[in-house]
Formats: structure tokens, C-alpha cells, sequence
């Protein structure tokens, strides 16, 4: 072997120069590889799993374990955004994000905001979990459902893009779509099926629907469609007897007319005024709509791009404001209130319920008759005082938050189920919410959560024939 200088090996330094390779190899073999989920930097804030009362008079036919969550993409973190983190590079907080998959044992993960795949999915298969991802074109995170590979086998799979499904048979495409804002949002569904005697089949669906706090038409519109194609699928894959699992980041409060629309309550006027303001087409959807453009109405034309914010100040961020946009008309086929209920009720009158609705709503009253419900916080806590009128509506008893940050305070993830005909659900367990005091002054923070939304795992059960 010929050497820099012209200098040539011997045969016994190339024999020891191979030997010395090969002790490194060696010792390198049985140094322990470190641990996927390192503990000590994984410690996350523990929670009280809230178990619940359940009725001894019908058999129950199915058990799951459903976790939902938010992981905050890192491709998404930005110092601005979270002034007050102190976890925001991916490694100081990536094992915060496994440990707290790991320490919930679901039988099901809902994960949106997936990223860093090369990181996650070892984890997820050392935790003997199967999976399926999808992301919405050129996105850099997506939707990811996990399941347990000795329960279930996958045996259909689905990806719905929001942007390229109609809601009107009739017209251009673009009145078809009835679309605002193209925002390349999707939806993963898949079923599958128990692969155990006691394990029934299920539907499973995750979304992320779109974030802006103003596009309320446009989330009502995707919501829509994810139940429609929910219910299409479980009828097409002729599992109508399963029950399905509709879990993810909806972006909707439950004071919103998306979350009324998809448990079957009417939309207040309240409600309809917001889907009214944000009935607009996006230059996305129509490029010849000017840049900064604003919505603009008779009340509105010499605003500009100020609009009030919740509590009637003028608000000029361009993240909870409408730019770029258009008033809609005839042409663009953007639903009314009425075609909106009626796109909920496609294919039949099944609403969705809430797990953790359901759920909080008994262990407070069980922890009021032990003077403890003061340490059950929900939505209704902070909505009601302001708003009597609410008082026999769905979404009071949702977690009081699902994200918390130092510019967003926020209740907008959930895990709905969909029964089926001869089966009813009722839920068994849920992890209890964070309280207030324990998110100021924003997520992600070490030692309490690695992203910036709060998971959510609820255990349901159903009874009747499969």
C-alpha cells in the first residue's frame, strides 16, 4: 500500500493496523446503544388518570384506549412564537414527545403535526406500534395513526384532501369545492381490524384542520367532509357495525359552529355571524384577488384590515385577521348555513360524541358529591359565566384547554366516536385536564410538556352484538 512520501507499509504493521480496526469495531459493537427514550430528559408532568364508574347490566363487547395529540411539528417552531419556552430545540424536547406517547399505553395514537419521522418511528415500533402517515402536498409534517400490532391489522386506508373535495355536485369546480382558502389540510383514516376474540374491528380517522382563528366557514366546510367521508368509508369497506374514532386538532373551540355542527347542536346567531364574516375566497382559491386585499362589507369598506378581536378591540395582527381576501359570490359556491347542516347530515343523521365531554362531565359530578369538583376544570368554567344562553349546549364540559401558549389560550382538540347502529359507547377513563396553574406561562416547558397542545387519552367501551 503505497503511503504519502512514497513510504510503504510492511506486511506485519498492515496485519496490526488491521487488528487495532478490528478491536474498534469490536468495542464498539458491545458498547450499550443508548436507550430510544432517555427518562430523565423525557419527564413530563404526571396526570391523574380518571377512572370511571362503569354499568354492570349490559356485557361489554369492545375496550380501546385512544390518545390524540398535537406533537408541534419542529419544522413549525419559531423563537417568536414561543417567547417563554425553554424547550424548544428538537433535542431538548424529543424525549419529552416519546415519553409521553410511551407512558399512556394506548391501544390507538392520533398524532398530528408528525415530523422527524427517522426519530419517531423507531420509537413507535420499539413500542410495538404499526402505523400510517400521511401529509398534505409539499407539507413538511403531517397525520399519523398507531396501532397496537398484537390487537389490530390494517386492512384499508384512506387519505382525504380538504381541498380537492367537492360539496356541490353542480357547477364549475370551483363552485363544486365551495372552498375559501386552499390550506393543503387532509385527514388519515384507516380500519382495522381485532386480530384478538375480545377485540372488535374500528374506523380510525385523524385530522389537523385549518389553523386560522378567522376562517371559520373554511373549517366548518372541512369538518363536514371529514364526517361525510368517515361514514363513506366505514359503508364502502362494509364494516357499518364498527364503531369509528374521529380524533385530531380541529382548530375549533367548542363555542365555534364547527363543533355545534358535528354534535348535532343548531348554530346560534352568534355563530352564524362568524361563518357570515368568513365567507370569503382567498387569492389562493382566485389569483387575481389583489395582495393585502381585506374582506371587506358595508360596514366594513373603510376598515380596511382592522377588525375587532374577541373582546371588541381593533386588532391588526395578520394571524387573527382576514387579508388577501375577497367577499364571496354566487359564482364560488361557498355553502350556506343550511347547505352546511345538511353536508353534516350526509349518508345519515349520526352526530359525533365526545369522549372527554362525556367523560369530564361525570367525574365532575362524581367529584362534586366529594366537594372536590373545583379541581375539574372545563371549557364551561370560563364560557358559561359570559354566556347563560349555553347552559344546555354541547362542548361545556370539554377540557378547560388543549393548548396554551404565551400568545394562544385555546380548547381545540377532542376524540369523538361515531356509534354504530346495534352498539352504544360509554366512556370508562380519561387522563384529567392540565390545570391553568400548571401551563402559565406557556407550553412547551421543561418538565411539563414537549409541545405546545396538551394530549388528550380517553379509554371508551361499547356494549351490544359486534
Amino acid at each position: 500500500m503505497s503511503q504519502k512520501g512514497g513510504y510503504q507499509l510492511t506486511p506485519e504493521q498492515l496485519a496490526l493496523q488491521e487488528e487495532r480496526r478490528r478491536k474498534k469495531l469490536n468495542a464498539q459493537s458491545q458498547t450499550p446503544k443508548p436507550p430510544l427514550i432517555n427518562e430523565e430528559k423525557g419527564h413530563v408532568l404526571p396526570r391523574e388518570w380518571l377512572k370511571l364508574p362503569e354499568s354492570g347490566t349490559n356485557p361489554i363487547a369492545q375496550r380501546i384506549k385512544i390518545m390524540t395529540w398535537n406533537m408541534l411539528a419542529q419544522c413549525l417552531v419559531r423563537r417568536e412564537l414561543f417567547p417563554n419556552s425553554d424547550c424548544l430545540k428538537a433535542a431538548q424536547r424529543e424525549h419529552m414527545l416519546y415519553y409521553e406517547i410511551a407512558s399512556h399505553t394506548a391501544d390507538i395514537l392520533c398524532l398530528q403535526e408528525v415530523d422527524r419521522l427517522e426519530k419517531l418511528l423507531p420509537v413507535l415500533e420499539a413500542l410495538d406500534y404499526a402505523y400510517t402517515y400521511a401529509a398534505g402536498p409539499r407539507k413538511l409534517h403531517g397525520c399519523l395513526i398507531a396501532y397496537k400490532k398484537d390487537k389490530y391489522e390494517k386492512v384499508a386506508e384512506k387519505v382525504i384532501e380538504y381541498d380537492q373535495e367537492d360539496v356541490r355536485k353542480d357547477g364549475e369546480e370551483r363552485a363544486r369545492r365551495g372552498s375559501s382558502f386552499r390550506t393543503k389540510n387532509i385527514a388519515n383514516l384507516v380500519a382495522l381490524e381485532g386480530l384478538e376474540s375480545d377485540c372488535a374491528g374500528i374506523i380510525v380517522a385523524t385530522t389537523h384542520l385549518f389553523w386560522h382563528p378567522r376562517y371559520t366557514y373554511e373549517r366548518a366546510r372541512q369538518a363536514g367532509i371529514l364526517r361525510r367521508e368517515v361514514i363513506r368509508f366505514q359503508q364502502d369497506e362494509g364494516h357499518i357495525e364498527w364503531p369509528c374514532i374521529v380524533a385530531g386538532d380541529f382548530n375549533a373551540p367548542p363555542d365555534d359552529a364547527t363543533y355545534s355542527l358535528l354534535v348535532g347542536d343548531p348554530v346560534l346567531p352568534s355563530q352564524e355571524e362568524r361563518l357570515s364574516f368568513s365567507r370569503v375566497v382567498h387569492a389562493t382559491i382566485d389569483p387575481t384577488v389583489p395582495a393585502d386585499a381585506a374582506k371587506t362589507s358595508a360596514e366594513e369598506e373603510d376598515e380596511g384590515a382592522v377588525q375587532p378581536n374577541e373582546d371588541g378591540e381593533e386588532e391588526t395582527d395578520p394571524d387573527r385577521i382576514i387579508t388577501n381576501a375577497r367577499a364571496a359570490g354566487p359564482e364560488d359556491g361557498l355553502l350556506t348555513t343550511a347547505e352546511l347542516t345538511e353536508l353534516y347530515s350526509t349518508h345519515d343523521s349520526r352526530h359525533l360524541k365526545s369522549l372527554y365531554e362525556e367523560g369530564l362531565k361525570s367525574a365532575k359530578s362524581i367529584a362534586s358529591t366529594q366537594g372536590s369538583a373545583q379541581d375539574i376544570r372545563t371549557f364551561g368554567d370560563r364560557f358559561a359565566p359570559r354566556e347563560p344562553d349555553w347552559s344546555t349546549r354541547h362542548g361545556l364540559y370539554e377540557p378547560e384547554w388543549t393548548s396554551y401558549t404565551f400568545y394562544w389560550h385555546a380548547t381545540l382538540d377532542y376524540i369523538f366516536v361515531i356509534d354504530p347502529p346495534s352498539r352504544v359507547s360509554a366512556v370508562s377513563g380519561l387522563l384529567k385536564p392540565f390545570r391553568t396553574e400548571e401551563l402559565i406561562p406557556g407550553i412547551p416547558r421543561k418538565g411539563i410538556s414537549g409541545s405546545d397542545h396538551v394530549a388528550l387519552v380517553a379509554e371508551v367501551t361499547w356494549t351490544g352484538q359486534p
